[in-house]
């Protein structure tokens, strides 16, 4: 094994650094909290005669009398997302797994969870990036009883794990530990799904075969197939020993599936015995090492909005200027959609988390020496989970060898000698590109400007044929101020479509693009937001725009003085109603007017700082 790569202890370093008032206070909270005796003795009886009310006779004597642990479960369960309806079940099944360890069990709460693929294009998509937060404050209204001595948090997709994280760590005395349900198996490959959109787009496939694709694609129980920030997340949570090791990516209704849940239960059951907890558990290392396994795999550009804020829950502070220096020197390893051909299970085949792991850790680009759920070091998180004689889990080493070469390389021999994440800087703000799936002739782009302030209004343009030449579209009021920074999903299709014609097009928005977003290349999450005058607020049609991923920059190509003179373009009254009114959207209000920048996490729970 390699020594750690300087760039990651000089990146660790300076977050530890910049962290250091915020992460102390943090855990003198967290060891306070550890320092008190158990709820059943500290708790007024009319308290405890109401927490454990419910509870059969002996059990309320196993947590009164014998001090037996207690578990809390917070579950996403519904049974709209495919991912999460395998967990309907899960409790019970804890609850079998507890008693037979003497422990008790209760269904602390139950917090929102939110289909992305239904509101894709959809009012209810500008609610999706604050769901997050509201995860959050459901995750602590749960553990607020505070009558528990560890916590399972059943969550998978795309902003229900990092709400969860987020959450429990405002409660980062308790063990934590993620229980995942597994993709669903594999359908209509992501390719021709893609395909068949384009050709929707164009209009020469209609309703009935676009919808006959995509039930090909999306047809059972489990997350989607493709790597977008459902499946990120769950490489993120193996990286952070929150997991049991190898749990995410076995398909909800494997026999070695509920061999891991009732594990994962016996798992935070030992970490409360040994004194463990979360909060200390995500340090600087942890978050770095989450940070590498998304660039090493290509996985979501969410995350650079949601890591950012998991890490503030946490006492650490991060930004983009971190996440491109890793960049710089952590290899991609993976090649799943939509950064390649294979989905999920197939990178499960090729060797899955444990491969890139363990490839990663001698390479020197992981901390080997941090705290896991199944206690000390990353090494565990190498090896890949099988069913023993008595249906228990065993583990052997990952092999040596990728199953897969074009879906899953050695560090020695990566896709790419670095992580395909780049942060843009210049006179329109600060942003981010992921090259990872855009053809290398595409990381620059030089073309006049066509600006929208909805995306209603690209499609519009595409369908009416007025989106002709090169160019660069500028979609804009799509920040989290503006409407809640929905994913910009839907506009994929139709720039896929022009770009096949041989245009040269990109995309630059304050807005983001989905998990599954790729193949044109697109400047997201641009802040300072155009409605707060940002300098998307001042472009106009025809400005030259240059997008450099390989310089990492992005320049509005207008004299000096014309852009000084400029006043920044305001929010059509119509389109500022259609952000404030209808589809829930009046109760996010508060959320529009607190939230950070991008940069920041997007954050809805600390004061704003002075980048915002």
């Amino acid at each position: 094994m390699r020594p750690l790569h300087p760039v990651l202890a000089e990146v660790t370093a300076r977050i530890d650094e910049r962290s250091r008032g915020l992460r102390g206070a943090y855990l003198q909270r967290v060891d306070a909290m550890r320092q008190r005796p158990p709820a059943s003795q500290r708790l007024g009886c009319a308290n405890v005669a109401h927490a454990f009310a419910a509870m059969p006779g002996d059990e309320r004597l196993k947590v009164v009398a014998e001090r037996a642990p207690n578990l809390g479960v917070v579950t996403a369960y519904n049974d709209m997302l495919s991912a999460h309806r395998p967990y309907e079940g899960f409790p019970a099944l804890i609850r079998q797994a507890a008693h037979a360890a003497g422990a008790t069990v209760q269904v602390a709460g139950g917090v929102p969870a939110m289909c992305d693929g239904v509101t894709q294009g959809q009012p209810g998509m500008e609610l999706s990036l604050f769901s997050r937060d509201t995860i959050a404050m459901g995750t602590a209204i749960a553990l607020s009883h505070d009558v528990f001595d560890g916590a399972l948090l059943l969550g998978i997709c795309d902003k229900i794990v990092p709400g969860l994280l987020i959450g429990a760590l405002h409660f980062g005395h308790l063990p934590c530990v993620f229980v995942p349900a597994g993709p669903m198996s594999s359908g209509l490959s992501n390719e021709a799904k893609a395909k068949v959109r384009e050709q929707a787009a164009q209009g020469l496939v209609g309703r009935a075969e676009l919808l006959a694709a995509e039930q090909a694609a999306y047809h059972g129980e489990g997350t989607c197939t493709f790597y977008g920030t459902a499946n990120s997340n769950q490489m993120l949570l193996e990286a952070m020993g929150l997991h049991v090791p190898g749990a995410a990516f076995i398909h909800p209704h494997a026999p070695l599936r509920e061999a891991l849940t009732r594990e994962a239960v016996d798992t935070v059951l030992a970490l409360a015995a040994r004194g463990g907890c979360i909060g200390h558990q995500v340090d600087a290392r942890c978050i770095v090492n989450a940070m590498v396994a998304l660039l090493a795999t290509g996985g979501s550009t969410n995350h650079l909005i949601h890591w950012v804020a998991v890490a503030r829950a946490a006492g650490h502070l991060i930004d983009w200027s971190d996440f491109s220096a890793l960049s710089a020197v952590v290899p991609l390893l993976a090649r799943v959609y939509p950064n390649g051909a294979a989905d999920v299970n197939q990178f499960q085949a090729a060797g899955g988390p444990a491969f890139v792991i363990r490839e990663l850790l001698q390479a020197g680009l992981m901390h080997p020496d941090v705290h896991t759920v199944v206690g000390e070091g990353l090494a565990a998180y190498g090896t890949v989970p099988g069913l023993g004689a008595q249906a228990e889990v065993v583990r052997a080493p990952v092999a040596a060898e990728s199953g897969d070469a074009q879906v899953l390389r050695p560090a020695s021999e990566p896709f790419s000698a670095t992580g395909g994440l780049q942060l843009l800087t210049g006179n329109l703000g600060r942003a981010v590109i992921k090259v990872s799936a855009v053809p290398a002739d595409r990381h620059v782009i030089e073309a006049p400007a066509r600006v929208f302030d909805s995306q209603e209004a690209l499609q519009a343009a595409f369908q009416a044929g007025e989106l002709t030449g090169d160019f660069v579209a500028v979609v804009r009021f799509q920040g989290p101020q503006a409407n809640g920074m929905p994913e910009l999903h839907k506009l994929t299709p139709p720039l896929a479509v022009l770009q096949g014609r041989g245009q040269r097009v990109a995309l630059v928005t304050d807005g983001r693009m989905s998990g599954a977003s790729g193949k044109v290349s697109a400047a997201i999450h641009v802040w300072p937001e155009a409605l707060t005058g940002g300098p998307l607020a001042k472009v106009q049609d025809g400005d030259l725009i240059r997008l450099d991923a390989e310089a990492g920059t992005l320049q509005a190509l207008v004299p000096q003085a014309v852009w000084d003179a400029r006043t920044p373009a305001r929010r059509t009254h119509a389109l500022a109603e259609d952000a404030a009114h209808g589809w829930g959207r009046e109760l996010f209000a508060g959320m529009r007017q607190q939230v950070l920048t991008a940069e920041e996490g997007a954050c809805t729970w600390v004061p704003r700082s002075p980048l915002g």
